[in-house]
């Protein structure tokens, strides 16, 4: 029987509180303390770790505090900069496009909405719902590759584009859960439900997960003896 929208709300709310008690200090991992600081380090963040992004970032915020900072960079010199993080010449467009927008159209001041903030070059939906809802307090879903996997194994959506996964989730959870959400599944997805090797036995939602791959709690039978492997029957006494 198909579960009803109502019952997917109740249950996407129980998985919630579930994640919530096994990762209370969920947060974005992402170091900034700026609007434009966590922008930049978002950009930085595509198909790179956060862990590297903030040893990254550590050497450029101090350096460039600004709008007007960013967008003065010759881009050969941020390209070497952020180097590591991978992809670094279209990160390095991306960035100094974002910064002179804000610079020409917003005062150098990063943007409080989502449209004005996927006009910026380089910023997209979740871009910008990563900022709206933690440099701002905005309650915004972004959709990354860990929302992606842990909401479809939590049966919370079928779809694949990351579009439809977000309209999927926000009709289902709490309007003012939403930046939650996004960092209970994201810390589920890096520490619990991983791509190749999900600790299924030591998830706190694992009632509430329909997805049929889930792995088994290893056996607690004792290990057979050597002669008991080759098929050897065992004397006693």
């Amino acid at each position: 029987m198909a579960e009803s929208l109502a019952d997917r709300k109740r249950r996407a709310r129980r998985i919630l509180d579930g994640l919530a008690r096994m990762y209370p200090g969920a947060r974005i991992e992402l170091e900034s303390s700026t609007p434009l600081e966590l922008l930049v380090a978002t950009i930085l963040s595509a198909q790179c770790t956060d862990q590297r992004v903030n040893q990254v970032t550590a050497g450029l915020f101090p350096k460039y505090r600004t709008a007007r900072d960013w967008a003065a960079i010759p881009p050969p010199r941020l390209e070497r900069e952020i180097h590591s993080t991978g992809f670094y010449r279209a990160k390095a467009k991306s960035i100094l496009g974002m910064a002179r927008a804000l610079v020409e159209r917003h005062g150098g001041e990063v943007p409080r909405t989502l449209d004005e903030l996927t006009r910026l070059p380089g910023v997209g939906r979740k871009t910008a719902n990563v900022v709206l809802g933690n440099a701002f307090g905005i309650p915004a879903l972004a959709v990354d590759t860990h929302v992606t996997r842990v909401s479809q194994r939590l049966g919370l959506t079928r779809a694949t584009d990351p579009e439809k996964i977000h309209d999927d989730l926000v009709a289902i959870f709490p309007p003012d859960r939403l930046t939650e959400a996004s960092h209970l599944l994201i810390w589920h997805g890096r520490r619990t439900c991983q791509a190749r090797a999900p600790k299924c036995p030591e998830c706190g939602v694992r009632a509430l997960c329909p997805w049929p791959g889930k792995t088994r709690p290893a056996s607690s039978k004792p290990a057979a003896t050597g002669d008991a492997k080759r098929g050897r029957k065992v004397r006693k006494g």
